[in-house]
């Protein structure tokens, strides 16, 4: 048996948890530059604010009905996300976490009511971290994200959790459910599967695993069989390593300068090197790449990219920001007004795999990992992110995202911790 957790509303959940007059009120969190709604509350979803509509539509909607908009605090859900799954590690051995709202617990062997223990998991989260819950049990992980769909839609009850194999005439539930809210399907696989007369989950049920297999593969069989209560896709217990590493945002207002995209790519630049030795890897090329916005007709576009490739595998902030840099003076055009750029690392090996050059005259004690990186990122880690960077971050902040509605850092910023006031 397996039960997947799902936080509810999870970044506007993580808002409310400090500051709690946001409770029953209609709340929508925005995207990068704070464009469009990317999470919601109940509330706001009653009103028929749908996903992915932008901030500037509905100004006379968020006055009428007192919505409180807020810019996404991606450090506060990233922190509390820990916190939630620290928590669920306490039930289970073993647990893969999913996203950062969600993770599956393996719950074979348990020889209790999974009904109420699941109950027991969802407060106890609820207790220790403000977040609430729900919880589907199934024999599979793709029964178990449909009991998990269910059980937020309150057919559970009001306690959110919901054991599939507790329900009865699963037939007819199933029917209601268009394969297109299958997990794993994709729009394009429900195309397809509705004209070929499969338009709700109880006929995919019913579908031919070896038909499925020969028409759409082996990854849409096995989901079919999922469905039947065979168990098919196994918990993720390592995450496969990483094959690249993107940094990119579109900037808070539209740049010109070289040297403000000099400052942007330089930090992207550090950041994925942060990113590389946290991971232990270390990258054969760098990608640099910039673009104007494609929405704007009104001025000429320009998009451009360039891959640097080094003589041997690197993780030093030093090099990838020099390299970077040198790339952005290739591809960068004046007279443009450019509204993202970004960093790609797409050749990732394991730290100590190494090739070496054969026409290299660098001595051989250089080429192991520095102990410049090792000691920055203790430093940074010890004394706040931004401790010590590279001069060419401060060239520019124009960059800089748009978060004119940003809540605090309470989790990660001592300045940002609450304070509470006895009188």
């Amino acid at each position: 048996m397996i039960a997947l957790v799902d936080c509810n509303n999870f970044y506007v959940s993580c808002e409310r948890v400090f500051n709690p007059r946001l409770e029953g009120k209609p709340v929508g969190i925005l995207s990068n530059n704070d464009g469009c709604i990317i999470a919601r509350s109940e509330e706001i979803k009653k009103l028929g604010v749908a996903m992915g509509t932008p901030y500037f539509k509905i100004p006379d909607l968020i006055k009428r009905h007192n919505i409180q908009i807020l810019s996404s605090n991606y450090a506060l859900y990233g922190s509390m996300s820990r916190r939630v799954m620290q928590v669920l590690g306490r039930f289970t051995p073993t647990m893969e976490v999913y996203s950062i709202d969600e993770c599956f617990l393996d719950l074979s062997g348990f020889s209790q009511n999974l009904s109420a223990f699941g109950n027991m998991i969802a407060k106890t989260v609820n207790q220790g971290t403000g977040i609430p819950v729900s919880i589907g049990i199934g024999p599979t992980k793709t029964l178990a994200k449909l009991a998990n769909k269910l059980a937020k839609k309150g057919i559970a009850g009001k306690g959110q959790v919901l054991d599939w194999t507790t329900l009865k005439n699963v037939n007819a539930i199933l029917e209601q459910f268009p394969v297109n809210d299958v997990w794993g399907i994709s729009s394009g696989w429900g195309t397809r599967l509705t004209k070929l007369g499969i338009a709700n989950t109880l006929a995919l049920k019913q579908a031919d695993p070896k038909w499925v297999k020969q028409h759409f593969g082996v990854v849409l069989e096995r989901i079919v069989r999922e469905i039947n209560g065979t168990p098919c896709i196994p918990l993720e217990l390592i995450a496969p390593p990483r094959k690249q590493i993107l940094t990119s945002r579109s900037f808070g207002e539209r740049l010109t300068e070289l040297d403000d995209l000099r400052a942007a790519v330089s930090v992207f630049s550090a950041r994925s090197a942060e990113k590389l030795r946290r991971l232990n890897l270390c990258t054969q090329s760098i990608c640099v790449f910039i673009h104007t916005s494609p929405f704007d007709l009104t001025k000429p576009g320009y998009n451009n990219a360039v891959t640097i490739t080094f003589d041997k595998p690197s993780d030093d902030s030093g090099k990838l920001i020099q390299c970077a840099l040198t790339g952005l003076e290739r591809i960068y055009k004046p007279g443009y007004r450019y509204q993202r750029a970004g960093v790609l690392l797409p050749e990732l090996l394991p730290a100590g795999v190494r090739q070496l050059s054969l026409f290299s005259d660098e001595p051989e004690e250089n080429l192991k990992p520095g102990r410049r990186m090792a000691t920055i990122d203790g430093i940074n880690r010890r004394y706040g992110r931004h401790t010590i960077r590279y001069a060419s971050d401060k060239l520019s902040q124009k960059w800089q995202m748009r978060q004119n509605q940003k809540s605090q850092a309470y989790t990660t910023d001592w300045a940002a911790l609450p304070i509470v006031k006895v009188v």
